[in-house]
């Protein structure tokens, strides 16, 4: 299928592109809402929410994306693309921080539970990195390391969902993100939210995968190397419905929600990982991935761990309302870009 859009004059696949972006802008922005509701009707925590709802739903790109490119046979490309999707879904948490524009983002989010989540996305990536960097071996169809980190994920998830609302820290100075005055958000019953929610997520699933297949038919001519196209260029492609649900949370005032949709994302494409193991005819496919894969999931590790920094401390200071550790992540990540760039 994508070299049937390698086929298309250039300006057919920017249209195509530039009208599944407007899409998954408009579902990411409803996907928001559609959360915010649930949330009102449930009594399910912003960052529970954020997690297996908005992190869930907009994984289903990368999940076409990477599955469709390991089933090709392009290994790396798969593997690197949930690389760095997972670095540029934590740069997006620097355009939240703009959008916020009250002093550092990490102030307005007091929930432990975050912390947690961005506890376990740098052990999971840190597991992926091991696995690169020492090789892996085929069990029952995939790497063991694959099988391994997708346990993992499923203990995370079982941890996060124990943890929400049980954690025995209790933050002073700051109301949660839940106390805040009301916004309007859709008023459906439960089936009527379930039917929406599910009709935004096939639109997001479809206009992510367009988006990225048009997006690499755009960046053939470049000559740039598979292992930086999918790490830079797919990925932003796909961190799209992310960029779009964030700052739709943060105008709804629901910051938690708004970090958790980006750390609950990241654990889901670190699972997906598994996804393309077994999707992929060749060896174990983190045998595929090399020196580039390593740093971009160092890349990953190191921008998490700086907003986790900011979370804990609380009391980041900020240059025109943005917060010094969104502009360290910003600062970080471009170079990290810059150094996959001699390496692809």
């Amino acid at each position: 299928m994508s070299h049937w859009f390698a086929s298309l004059p250039l300006t057919a696949n920017l249209a195509l592109f530039i009208g599944a972006a407007v899409v998954v802008w408009i579902a990411g922005t409803r996907l928001s809402r559609l959360a915010d509701a649930i949330a009102r009707r449930t009594g399910i925590g912003q960052a529970t929410l954020g997690v297996l709802l908005l992190g869930g739903v907009t994984s289903l790109p990368e999940i076409a994306v990477a599955g469709s490119a390991a089933w090709a046979g392009n290994g790396p490309l798969a593997v690197n693309n949930l690389l760095g999707g997972f670095t540029m879904q934590v740069a997006i948490l620097a355009l939240a921080d703009a959008v916020y524009r009250r002093g550092a983002l990490t102030t307005a989010v007091p929930d432990p539970v975050v912390l947690l989540q961005g506890t376990l996305g740098i052990v999971l990536m840190s597991l992926i990195v091991a696995a690169v960097a020492v090789g892996d071996v085929v069990v029952m169809g995939a790497g063991l390391w694959s099988w391994a980190i997708f346990a993992a994920f499923l203990a995370a998830l079982r941890m996060l969902a124990q943890a929400e609302g049980s954690l025995d820290w209790e933050v002073m100075g700051e109301p949660p993100s839940e106390d805040l005055p009301d916004v309007e958000t859709p008023d459906y019953d439960t089936a009527g939210l379930v039917l929406r929610t599910a009709a935004v997520a096939a639109a997001i699933f479809l206009s992510g995968w367009l988006l990225s297949t048009t997006a690499e038919s755009l960046a053939e001519t470049t000559g740039l190397g598979q292992s930086f196209f999918g790490a830079v260029f797919v990925a932003i492609a796909t961190s799209l419905p992310e960029v779009s649900t964030v700052v739709a949370a943060m105008r709804l005032r629901r910051y938690v929600m708004a970090v958790s949709d980006i750390l609950g994302t990241n654990l889901f494409d670190i699972a997906l990982i598994l996804v393309v193991d077994l999707a992929y005819a060749g060896p174990a496919v983190l045998n595929e991935a090399g020196s580039f894969s390593i740093l971009a999931g160092v890349l990953g590790i190191v921008i998490t761990g700086i907003y986790l920094a900011g979370l804990i401390e609380r009391r980041d200071p900020a240059v025109a309302g943005i917060g010094f550790d969104s502009i360290a992540v910003v600062v970080t990540y471009l170079g990290g870009i810059a150094l996959l760039f001699t390496l692809r």
